[in-house]
């Protein structure tokens, strides 16, 4: 079963890839250049248009959807790249090992 969850996972994946590269074919965008979120987005939207439309219908629909996705192209960004480092740094505060009302009392006490 976990792995016919995985096949799903891929099905829809390569399907959303193919969308962005109709999309992207169609329209002159660079399939790369657009979003893989917004592809799910709009394809969600979409997609009970498209079940219920007759064939006709279901292919305006479809050029509607492949404009829609062209809209949204990621901004290019050249020579990208990220450090691996931590965040979080460790504080210089000791750890809390007495509940808090006898720390509010042993502060107000001093």
């Amino acid at each position: 079963m976990v792995r016919k969850e995985i096949y799903i996972y891929l099905l829809a994946y390569n399907l959303l890839r193919c969308l962005m590269w109709s999309a992207g074919t169609t329209y002159g965008t660079p399939p790369n250049r657009l979003s893989l979120q917004g592809t799910r987005y709009h394809l969600n939207n979409f997609i009970f248009q498209l079940l219920a439309a007759t064939s006709t219908k279901s292919l305006r629909i479809y050029q509607t959807l492949l404009k829609v996705i062209v809209h949204k192209v990621v901004p290019e960004r050249p020579a990208r790249s990220e450090a691996r480092v931590r965040k979080r740094r460790p504080k210089a505060y000791p750890l809390m090992m007495k509940p808090r009302h006898e720390l509010r009392q042993q502060l107000q006490t001093a």
